[in-house]
């Protein structure tokens, strides 16, 4: 599903959104510059927790370097709707202009779908339709 529309390219990055931050500030942070994040979180995660992580997140240095994101499709348990993913992501400034698709297939979720990180991926979000490539891997 489409939030904002756009074309992204860059290095593929991310994981879980919770996991990946609790590398905040250590060496093992990746540079998320010219990147394409690829976030999901799981069952644990509720409106309040992703929307304060998601926000840690864009405080970062060089998050406006970020080429576009893709959330993945949160676990039913989490009662994380699209509609609320929708409501939190609009509510940040930093990702009016950068493309955004949300409810993807990977992470915690079944069928899962295996990123390669740290390869280059681009996608392109327009008039509804989705096109994601992994460019190299």
């Amino acid at each position: 599903m489409i939030v904002n529309e756009g074309k992204a390219e860059g290095t593929l990055l991310g994981g879980n959104l919770c996991t990946l931050n609790l590398l905040q500030g250590t060496e093992f942070f990746p540079d998320i510059s010219n990147s394409v994040l690829f976030i999901e979180d799981d069952y644990e995660s509720n409106a309040v927790t992703f929307d304060r992580n998601l926000q840690s997140l864009l405080h970062l240095p060089n998050f406006d370097k970020v080429q576009g994101i893709v959330f993945g499709r949160f676990q039913r348990a989490s009662e994380i709707t699209n509609e609320k993913m929708i409501r939190i992501i609009k509510t940040k400034k930093e990702l009016e202009e950068i493309p955004i698709i949300i409810n993807v297939d990977f992470g915690h979720t079944q069928s899962m779908i295996t990123f390669p990180i740290g390869g280059a991926v681009k996608f392109s979000a327009k008039d509804g339709k989705i096109k994601l490539e992994i460019v190299k891997h």
